[in-house]
């Protein structure tokens, strides 16, 4: 049944959000470039291929452990190019403050923003500021646009048009640090072992898998709604089967800690810094040596296969032996999460 009001969850990365990008936003805007809900959008261009993304970030608290609403900003728009098999060119950047926010908030921000987009190699070439009333807003929000050129070879990766039952799923580390630490910061819980943020520029990463394997038939970073929701996406764009193997997960501790003991599921929670790759069998372990011998992949893992049973399902094969069916979050776990 349609909710008659935007709820938190509709920004969740669930059913809502879904439904809501899909019954609205498509609906209305109509372009088949945008009805394939790739990360960043494949445009042709003349004597050029071109890959075009754009997002915005509220996340709460703007400072946390391993980063802040900037870095995470530029990192985010950076991963959504490079999951996309582009290479990151240029970034234009738009802020709406809040009357109030303190301007050595802002020049840390600001300071963060452009050190990472410098470490990148991507300028900031545009931008736009807007000041809100006091009340009105919550400190201050981003929206970042990002704009990269893609070999002919990589346009595939973003919609996974290639997947094949035998095709294995690999991640670069541990998932659900992001979500967590952002949680924990919110919330002012502190366990024995920190839990920092991965928000970082993967494509570094990617470009060394892709020079390895140039066969990889998917790609998407897993942020809002975490593997599980990258993963239910796949399932039902190519209406294949997806199996993961729980054992395979490589979650860390803490994290697995903070889990059990707030109720929640690792493989829902948002990362920053992770990314899903399905590649074929045959280059799986080559893809896999690539990720490990760069310093974001150190816990790089083949989780799961694409299997011709249960169509645009997914499946985990528990560690007790059974299975459990993995479908969208239907409301929201962790609001303002990026």
């Amino acid at each position: 049944m349609e909710e008659p009001r935007i709820r938190l969850a509709h920004g969740g990365g669930g059913s809502l959000m879904n439904n809501l990008i899909r019954n609205h936003f498509i609906r209305r805007f109509g372009d088949p470039v945008l009805a394939g809900q790739t990360d960043s959008a494949v445009l042709e261009l003349p004597g050029n291929r071109i890959a075009l993304t754009t997002d915005s970030y509220v996340v709460d608290p703007i400072f946390f452990p391993g980063g802040d609403i900037g870095k995470l900003a530029v990192c985010g728009t950076l991963n959504d190019l490079a999951v996309s098999g582009a290479c990151p060119l240029y970034l234009c950047v738009s802020f709406i403050l809040e009357e109030g926010l303190l301007i050595s908030d802002l020049e840390r921000i600001i300071g963060s923003m452009a050190a990472t987009a410098e470490e990148a190699g991507v300028p900031i070439v545009a931008g736009d500021t807007k000041v809100v009333p006091k009340g009105r807003g919550d400190k201050v929000f981003i929206t970042t646009t990002g704009i990269g050129t893609i070999p002919e070879e990589f346009t595939a990766v973003g919609s996974g048009i290639n997947v094949n039952p035998g095709d294995r799923i690999l991640i670069n580390g541990a998932p659900g640090e992001h979500g967590i630490a952002v949680l924990l910061q919110r919330e002012s819980f502190r366990l024995h072992s920190p839990v920092e943020s991965d928000c970082a520029n993967l494509y570094p990463l990617i470009r060394e898998v892709l020079e390895a394997c140039p066969d990889v038939h998917f790609m998407r970073d897993a942020t809002r709604g975490g593997i599980a929701t990258v993963l239910c996406e796949l399932a039902g764009m190519r209406n294949a089967g997806v199996e993961l193997d729980e054992d395979a997960i490589p979650v860390n501790r803490t994290v697995a800690d903070a889990c059990e003991l707030l109720g929640f599921d690792p493989l829902y929670i948002a990362n920053e810094g992770k990314a899903i790759f399905v590649l074929p069998e045959a280059s799986a372990a080559k893809a896999l040596r690539a990720m490990r011998n760069h310093p974001l992949g150190r816990q790089s893992a083949v989780i799961g296969r694409i299997t011709e049973g249960h169509p645009g399902k997914v499946i985990l094969n528990t560690s007790f032996g059974g299975q459990r069916w993995i479908d969208y979050l239907t409301g929201e776990q962790l609001p303002r999460i990026c």
